[in-house]
């Protein structure tokens, strides 16, 4: 195992994190900076590209879907 020390940018405000146990909000640097990250992803900010070809719904999937 090695000690080696290295840094991460925070994603949402680019401040440098190191990556330890003792960084928990890794690879954030903060709570703050985590919740905002979660936030854009919960309000469609961010998505995992993906071809619409991906995503066909089969019969039993639209059964269920129509129901909720």
């Amino acid at each position: 195992m090695t000690d080696d020390v290295f840094e991460v940018p925070c994603p949402t405000c680019k401040k440098a994190v190191t990556w330890s146990e003792k960084s928990p909000y890794r690879p954030f640097c903060s709570k703050r900076c985590q919740l905002i990250d979660l936030g854009e992803w919960a309000n469609e900010e961010k998505a995992i590209p993906c071809d619409s070809a991906d995503f066909v719904m089969d019969e039993h999937f639209s059964e269920d879907w129509s129901r909720h």
